[in-house]
């Protein structure tokens, strides 16, 4: 059996490193979103101060006031609800990115995995055949393994989603009643 050629080290590191950016492009375009949606959150909040703190000034009756705080409250909910209904969708979206590119780099790091055994198998001296069927069951039995366990990971963060997305649902229609109650 021979080791790695230096051409193939340096391949198997170039593919880390792109891997490696991969991943941090992901997941500093979810900041970004985040940032941004943030930004947009604080000038829609002071825009909406200056126009309540204008009407609240302009208000002399009572009762109004008290409407103008009713309103005010419920769309307050509905704006808490809307934010972070965005923040979900952009984590789940980074998520979703993230794991997709996981698996494809995982996906291929079988296929090598398994070019290097049937490599092996091709080179390896007679009488060793043992060894050989020893390394692709190892092989074989760590790809099974690693593969049900993406398997379950996709299946918990769909729940995970579903999850969050029946909460997001319940939660506008909770405070509204509550809102309207009040």
């Amino acid at each position: 059996m021979s080791s790695l050629s230096g051409k193939e080290a340096v391949a198997s590191q170039r593919t880390s490193f792109e891997a490696l950016y991969d991943v941090w492009t992901k997941a500093f375009s979810g900041m970004e979103k985040l940032t941004e949606l943030n930004l947009r959150a604080v000038k829609s909040t002071l825009a909406e101060n200056q126009a309540i703190s204008g009407a609240v000034l302009s208000t002399n009756n009572p009762l109004e006031l008290l409407a103008l705080q009713a309103k005010r409250a419920q769309a307050t909910m509905e704006e808490a609800h809307s934010y972070w209904r965005h923040v979900r969708n952009i984590m789940f979206s980074t998520q979703a990115e993230l794991a997709a590119s996981a698996e494809t780099r995982f996906r291929q790091r079988q296929h090598d995995a398994q070019a290097f055994v049937d490599t092996v198998a091709i080179n390896a001296p007679a009488g060793s055949e043992a060894v050989v069927n020893a390394l692709q069951s190892v092989v074989m039995a760590a790809n099974e393994a690693a593969g049900a366990t993406i398997e379950a990971s996709m299946k918990a963060a769909q729940q995970a989603l579903e999850i969050a997305e029946d909460n997001v649902h319940v939660g506008p229609s909770a405070s509204n009643t509550a809102t309207r109650q009040s």
